[in-house]
């Protein structure tokens, strides 16, 4: 996805410079054929503005599409932030010695608190990590130029950084050694962690906190 304001033409020339070469090479080698008589088929005009008008209409609706998906993806994300902060807010608030009928230390619901905080982190890290795993429709997928291309963009900016076993990496500072382990080999790791949250506030319903 480019998230950037805007795109400078090197930009563009990264991604299109072997297409607009070939393109142009192409077009150009058929346009001296045919001023050569090496070509005598003529194409008339009203089928060439047909297609490109059902063209610009097919570009027309990608981009509005494109926009759609961004936008989605924006308010995503803006909810994710804005639960994110619900959820600490209602670890703070609830998670206390107001119900229990064996009181726990301050230290025990601290730990408590930081254990349901540091999770919801990990959830956010594996759930990253996830989003970023290559899809086939995606350019990465593609061969020649463009597959390459996709390829320098990915390593270079961060995206597909699961082949680098960042989940690995920075869930262990945040589920303990145990949990970690059992957990890390699930195919969808996110979904795990939470329901793992689940049974952790399921246990803390048990006991009154």
């Amino acid at each position: 996805m480019i998230v950037s304001k805007g795109i400078s033409i090197i930009k563009v020339l990264q991604w299109t410079l072997v297409h607009i070469i070939w393109l142009l090479g192409g077009s150009t080698l058929i346009a001296f054929a045919y001023r050569f008589g090496y070509i005598t088929i003529t194409i008339p005009w009203l089928p060439i503005s047909v297609i490109g008008t059902a063209v610009a209409f097919y570009i027309g609706f990608k981009n509005s599409q494109a926009y759609d998906r961004m936008w989605e993806a924006r308010k995503i994300w803006g909810g994710i932030i804005n639960d994110s902060r619900a959820w600490g807010m209602l670890v703070d608030g609830f998670i206390s010695n107001m119900f229990a009928e064996n009181k726990i230390t301050k230290e025990e619901i601290h730990t408590i608190k930081q254990r349901l905080i540091y999770r919801h982190i990990a959830w956010l890290y594996a759930h990253r990590s996830q989003l970023l795993i290559p899809t086939p429709w995606e350019h990465i997928s593609q061969g020649g130029h463009i597959g390459k291309t996709a390829d320098y963009y990915q390593k270079k900016f961060g995206v597909g950084l699961i082949a680098d076993q960042v989940t690995q990496t920075e869930l262990k500072h945040y589920l303990p050694p145990d949990e970690l382990d059992r957990l890390i080999n699930y195919k969808n790791t996110a979904t795990q962690i939470i329901n793992e949250q689940s049974r952790d506030l399921a246990g803390l319903r048990e006991i009154n906190i």
